[in-house]
């Protein structure tokens, strides 16, 4: 989809999520794709038809202006929330999500731009979120998947590097693919990513993430040029067969392929499950402190990383056994 072909009230709201807010240009598609859903499904019920019957993706958003958007009611957002329950079967985390944007696309046009004078958005409730443990990798798990990567393939120092760093920095997909060589510091102890809002964060590398960097800087030109052709993006850390930057989906399909290759395939495993992972690990076999894991993770609030203390109770059995009473006998 692309935004500038859009009417003009999503657009703005677009250019002010990215260029303002610094949100990044995923974050900003998803915050289009549900007010652009929100707003099909208010001009097909005007129209008199059944949203459930309707394809939406084919509905035209001609027309859409600040007019029909300020004539938005309370109670058409409240069906379109009946509507994503009962119609597209959306659970309340994903009903939670559509609704911020709303929320968000209403209070901007209210409060910064001034074009509509009332937030029909305002006084609704979001959804009751239940807290979802995230899946993760097991100590075993994890020696299991860097273990699948087959030393003989051409890009063995490459994406073991990369499976590295996710499972030992919980780096997300983004800031790992957008590492340049000019981040990683000449000692390879530390580097830096751009996490969310272009924020740049200090990552410290670990001795397994410091040997598997060395070996493959030290592949990194001869493997990307061996067939005589120069590198393409010549700052980016991780490059593709085509001496470019290596994508976020072809990092995905890599991450699949070992999991697969592991015989962890088939769990809903992905990427983002191999941060978890790395949190997990952290909290649950490595100690270290809650606060510390928030820094590594680039967590904006401490409540985002509570929920990997609720992953493991061996702290809490410990603790309980360490109590000077615990050896009591009656």
């Amino acid at each position: 989809m692309v935004i500038s072909n859009l009417p003009e009230p999503i657009v703005t709201f677009a250019g002010y999520k990215g260029s303002i807010q610094n949100c990044s240009p995923l974050t900003v598609s998803e915050y289009v794709n549900d007010i652009v859903l929100f707003f099909r499904y208010i001009i097909v019920s005007r129209r008199g038809e059944k949203p459930e019957k309707v394809e939406m993706t084919e509905v035209s958003l001609e027309g859409l202006d600040y007019s029909l958007a300020g004539s938005v009611r309370t109670d058409e957002i409240y069906s379109y929330m009946l509507y994503l329950a009962s119609g597209r079967d959306n659970g309340a985390r994903i009903r939670a999500r559509r609704l911020s944007a709303i929320k968000a696309f209403y209070k901007y046009h209210t409060v910064k731009s001034h074009k509509l004078e009332e937030n029909p958005a305002k006084d609704i409730e979001t959804p009751k979120v239940k807290p979802a443990l995230p899946k993760y990798l097991t100590l075993d798990e994890s020696i299991k998947l860097l273990e699948s990567v087959p030393r003989e393939c051409p890009t063995y120092e490459r994406d073991y590097c990369i499976l590295t760093l996710f499972l030992n920095c919980g780096m997300r997909l983004s800031e790992l693919v957008g590492i340049d060589l000019a981040h990683i510091d000449s000692d390879l102890s530390k580097l830096y990513v751009t996490g969310k809002g272009n924020k740049m964060r200090m990552v410290y590398l670990n001795s397994a993430c410091r040997r598997a960097l060395e070996e493959y800087l030290n592949v990194r030109q001869s493997k990307a040029t061996e067939h005589g052709q120069p590198i393409i993006d010549k700052e980016a850390l991780f490059l593709s067969s085509r001496r470019k930057r290596i994508s976020d989906k072809m990092v995905q399909a890599l991450v699949y392929r070992y999991l697969d290759l592991a015989g962890l395939g088939g769990r809903g495993l992905s990427v983002h499950k191999l941060r978890h992972t790395a949190a997990t690990l952290m909290c649950s076999e490595g100690d270290v402190d809650i606060l510390a894991v928030k820094e590594i993770l680039g967590h904006e609030q401490l409540t985002t990383t509570q929920i990997y203390t609720h992953l493991s109770n061996k702290k809490l059995r410990d603790a309980t056994e360490a109590n000077p009473l615990a050896k009591i006998k009656n």
